[in-house]
């Protein structure tokens, strides 16, 4: 009987040693095979980093518009545009699309909180029109003037968003992602979904600078639904043009509205800021990258990465 116990005991020391072993190879593999995609991680973000680079250095010797004439360059801006809307290409087994457009295109959403108090007055007034035709409810205004108020020690927000999201940024809005965080707030405490219905992603556009003004020539359809009151039928015919615009006479629309763009807005008929798109994939990896280059001053800004 001890014997037949001790071998109980030998086979179940066996049994556990050999467990033992089995857990420690498994975890040993688990953390070569975590190793290993932290590896693969890390080269795909140094390649993605070149990419970033090498589209860097071509914006910067494709366009030499310091040295036109501003009549001249906003010909040759509109050909950049329309030749480089979208370019796709390929490194190795690395899938690349760099999408361009005018970056001012839209309304800058942080120039709501504008310096002067009649400009912010007339601005919300405008965009809480445009809200309305969606059934949005004019309390949204509060929560995007919130997202670029900065940190208030007494905590003077227009709306409780902080209080479900203390760490939100909220020196300005950064990006269309950040604005659909706070969508999402104002639409779960007003239980309101009409927000889906407004064309807020080609109405707004991000920028820190609160100033950036609209160039005439690309505003979309929404931006001068905002701007002007109008229908989409007539915001439609101020895009779809023969000719690019060169002053404000060269607008169909009536006196009164063009002094509305003149005085509640900052508006150009060339700027030579466009957005850059680069969208990259690598088998089951992907990144976007957004930013904003000044093709004048060489310079790229507001760099957003979702990786």
């Amino acid at each position: 009987m001890n014997m037949t116990r001790k071998n109980a005991i030998a086979l179940l020391v066996t049994i556990l040693f050999i467990m033992a072993i089995t857990i420690g190879i498994g975890i040993g593999l688990s953390a070569m095979k975590s190793a290993s995609q932290d590896v693969e991680d890390e080269r795909f973000m140094f390649q993605t980093a070149l990419v970033l680079d090498d589209i860097l250095s071509l914006l910067s010797t494709s366009l030499d518009i310091e040295t036109l004439s501003e009549a001249d360059a906003t010909e040759e801006f509109a050909r950049f545009l329309n030749q480089t809307q979208s370019i796709p290409f390929a490194i190795e087994d690395i899938k690349v699309l760099v999408k361009i457009g005018s970056a001012r295109e839209s309304f800058n959403v942080n120039s709501l909180q504008d310096a002067n108090a009649t400009l912010y007055v007339q601005r919300a007034e405008l965009l809480k029109e445009y809200l309305q035709r969606f059934g949005v409810q004019e309390d949204y205004i509060n929560f995007l003037r919130d997202g670029m108020s900065g940190i208030k020690e007494d905590a003077s927000y227009h709306t409780r968003m902080f209080y479900d999201k203390p760490y939100l940024y909220r020196d300005y809005i950064a990006s269309l992602e950040h604005l659909g965080q706070i969508n999402e707030e104002y639409t779960r405490q007003y239980r309101d979904t009409t927000l889906k219905k407004a064309d807020l992603e080609h109405l707004f556009s991000f920028n820190k600078e609160r100033g950036t003004k609209i160039d005439l020539n690309y505003a979309t359809q929404t931006t001068w639904m905002f701007m002007l009151g109008i229908d989409e039928e007539s915001a439609l015919s101020l895009v779809q043009k023969s000719n690019l615009y060169r002053s404000y006479e060269d607008l169909s629309i009536s006196d009164e509205k063009k002094i509305v763009l003149q005085e509640f807005f900052e508006t150009s008929f060339f700027e030579p800021f466009v957005e850059v798109q680069v969208l990259i994939n690598q088998g089951d990896k992907s990144a976007k990258i957004v930013f904003e280059y000044d093709l004048k001053n060489k310079k790229g800004s507001n760099f957003v990465y979702e990786i």
